[in-house]
């Protein structure tokens, strides 16, 4: 198991961090209700009827 030897500065711990964002999940239209739902997922307005 790795030991950290010697204290990380802020700057570069924030360097390593620039990736860990999150992401909006894409989204579109369903095409028979217009409810908007994931893309290649089952529309979750219309499995409700």
């Amino acid at each position: 198991m790795a030991v950290q030897q010697r204290r990380n500065s802020k700057t570069r711990k924030a360097k390593r961090r620039t990736h860990f964002k999150l992401d909006a999940p894409t989204l579109v239209k369903c095409t028979s209700c217009g409810e908007y739902k994931q893309p290649h997922h089952l529309c979750l307005a219309c499995k409700a009827k």
